[in-house]
């Protein structure tokens, strides 16, 4: 299933739905929300974009990237609703974040994630990304993990 990606504004009503869900996840996982500081024009391109993906006009996956430095891009809010889960909907959207960070002049994407999400430590080490020096909020906790991938996207996709 290829969802399609829709470019949203982080304070429209879908991605603050799909954020409240995220949250609740985020409390689950970790017994709070998350603390970093986000903001309608962190996504606002080219120095970032917030992305919905659609099945058949339902949303069902999110992701987002902003500008963090002068080369970097930070992967921000991948989720999937827990009834899409499995479909290969967070592969998809990692990829088409990192071909849009990369279209706008970003040369790496960096993120923060932790030890209670096992399932994104696992995709995104089969996607190439590796520990980075830690940043944000998380920098100095214990189960958060940094990491980050050189964006080298194919030619074919940068046009």
């Amino acid at each position: 299933m290829t969802p399609q990606f829709r470019l949203e504004s982080f304070d429209s009503e879908v991605v603050r739905r799909l954020d409240a869900q995220v949250q609740q996840e985020y409390v689950r996982r970790y017994g709070g929300k998350d603390a970093t500081d986000l903001r309608a024009a962190d996504f606002t391109p080219p120095h970032g974009a917030f992305y919905v993906g659609y099945l058949d006009d339902s949303p069902v996956v999110t992701g987002a990237w902003r500008t963090h430095g002068d080369t970097d891009a930070e992967m921000k809010r991948l989720y999937v609703v827990e009834t899409a889960r499995g479909l290969g909907l967070a592969r998809a959207m990692v990829t088409h974040l990192e071909t849009d960070a990369h279209r706008n002049g970003r040369a790496r994407m960096i993120l923060e994630t932790g030890t209670g999400q096992p399932e994104a430590l696992a995709l995104y080490a089969s996607l190439g990304y590796r520990p980075v020096t830690p940043f944000g909020v998380y920098a100095d906790e214990p189960g958060a993990r940094h990491l980050g991938k050189t964006l080298n996207v194919p030619a074919h996709d940068t046009a």
